[in-house]
Formats: structure tokens, C-alpha cells, sequence
């Protein structure tokens, strides 16, 4: 696979909030997103889930906590647990799935 630049592809996605998948690596998955300052609805995976936020700050709602997430940190939502994403969240964001 060739070089990927994270920050030009983010701003290069059609729609926020709407991830495209950047590479598999054996069952995990490595996805990209912007994120648009709106609000991103619950969900609740039954595998783990890593949010990287790459530049910008993600206000993550996650057992009854809301928390800052800002560049160069990661949060890891553990299987089974619901969370949503705050209004005022922007910037891009990397996911790692299965």
C-alpha cells in the first residue's frame, strides 16, 4: 500500500460523519471520518472500538460521562457499551475496528 495522508483524505470525504475505510489488517479494520461540529447518534458495537482523533476534539458520550477527546489521543470504547458523539465535535478521526 502506498502513503496515506490522513488530514487531505478527512477533507477530501464527501459527507461528515460518514467513514471510508482506509486499510484491513487481518481482521481489524482502519477507518476515517470528519467530524462537523453536529451530533452523532448512540450506538453500541459488540467488538471494541479505538477513536484516535487525529486533529479537532471529539465530546464523547459514554456511560453516563462526557468526555474531551483531543488531538493525539485516543478513547477505547469497550464491546457492548453505548456511546454518541456531542455537538461542537470537530475535526478527523480515525477509527479502529473489527
Amino acid at each position: 500500500m502506498s502513503l496515506i495522508r490522513l488530514a487531505e483524505s478527512a477533507q477530501q470525504l464527501p459527507n461528515a460523519w460518514s467513514s471510508g475505510l482506509i486499510a484491513r489488517f487481518g481482521n481489524a479494520s482502519l477507518k476515517l471520518l470528519r467530524m462537523d461540529a453536529s451530533a452523532y447518534p448512540e450506538e453500541c458495537h459488540d467488538y471494541a472500538e479505538g477513536l484516535l482523533v487525529l486533529d479537532g476534539e471529539m465530546v464523547l458520550h459514554v456511560d453516563g460521562q462526557v468526555l474531551r477527546v483531543g488531538a493525539g489521543e485516543i478513547y477505547i470504547v469497550p464491546a457492548g457499551v453505548a456511546h454518541s458523539v456531542g455537538e461542537g465535535s470537530y475535526g478527523s478521526l480515525l477509527i479502529l475496528d473489527t
